[in-house]
């Protein structure tokens, strides 16, 4: 019934693009934008979505290059192209469209992360999303991890109309289970819809949740309408949510329960205290985070 419904707090507009490093151009949903701030969409932390653009060939492939992380976990989720991955716990892979790289920084891991090398020399179009989920305190100096999900390890959950799908990175849907370990629950989902199909979602009405318009456009919960490259956040007065797909579309669908927790962040650090801030600078320059070549 309609009472139930969440409520719509915001539909969100991209933020004018920056660069992460020389390959990544993305909007940051948050928290720059002081509507969701650090803790709008806690256990989210950051939102950087990479925009469908044309990437020119490049006989040098273009990215980020090898920097630090702690005390919480990185997710990217590919659409169009392909990224390559190494970290200083000995990881590696590539992600292409459809798959998912989950990364537990937790104590610490050194990374980083360039479009892969045959993409870059015939370029094309690239599209991803980064999500940073923060670690609950007791997690944060947990052994660093590497969850490589491909798409064909994710659970697909078929809809009514027999054609669209809602994929599951992490969490639970209509009962069934995506793959990914998470420390705190969250769900992460991909709704892919064939124009005029519908897809429902319950969510706890304590859990802060939003969904990001990666193609296409919705109407949502019969009322408003999402278009693509927009954040849809809701509010806490509802657990229910029904998104209707104007045009095929396809909708990153986040929703986690809150660490309450004090959160201290600084550049590639997300911990409690300003203290451990700084003692993660320190074993950063002292070679604690590992070695990783550039």
């Amino acid at each position: 019934m309609e009472k139930h419904y969440k409520s719509i707090e915001e539909i969100l507009p991209p933020p004018s693009f920056h660069m992460v490093g020389d390959g990544f151009r993305v909007h940051n949903f948050f928290p720059s934008q002081p509507k969701i701030g650090q803790t709008g969409m806690n256990p989210f932390f950051l939102l950087d979505y990479g925009s469908k653009w044309l990437v020119p060939p490049s006989d040098t492939p273009k990215g980020v290059g090898v920097h630090p992380h702690r005390g919480f976990e990185t997710v990217t989720i590919a659409y169009h192209g392909k990224v390559a991955h190494h970290d200083s716990a000995g990881n590696s892979g590539v992600i292409s469209e459809g798959d998912v790289q989950w990364m537990t920084a937790g104590a610490g891991v050194l990374h980083k992360e360039f479009h892969e090398v045959e993409f870059s020399r015939k370029g094309g179009i690239f599209q991803m999303v980064q999500i940073w989920v923060n670690l609950p305190a007791k997690n944060k100096m947990s052994p660093a991890k590497y969850q490589a999900i491909g798409n064909k390890d994710m659970t697909k959950v078929l809809l009514d109309d027999g054609k669209s799908i809602v994929e599951l990175i992490a969490g639970e849907y209509n009962g069934m289970k995506g793959p990914a370990f998470t420390f705190s629950p969250v769900n992460l989902f991909n709704a892919k819809l064939i124009k005029g199909a519908k897809a429902r979602f319950s969510f706890n009405k304590n859990y802060n949740t939003g969904m990001l318009v990666i193609e296409g456009e919705v109407r949502i919960n019969n009322s408003k309408t999402g278009p693509e490259n927009h954040f849809i956040l809701f509010g806490h007065d509802g657990e229910d949510i029904i998104i209707e797909a104007i045009e095929k579309s396809v909708i990153l669908v986040l929703s986690g329960e809150p660490i309450h927790e004090p959160i201290a962040s600084y550049g590639p650090f997300v911990m409690n205290t300003e203290a451990e801030i700084k003692q993660a600078y320190e074993d950063y320059n002292n070679g604690k985070f590992g070695y990783l070549e550039d």
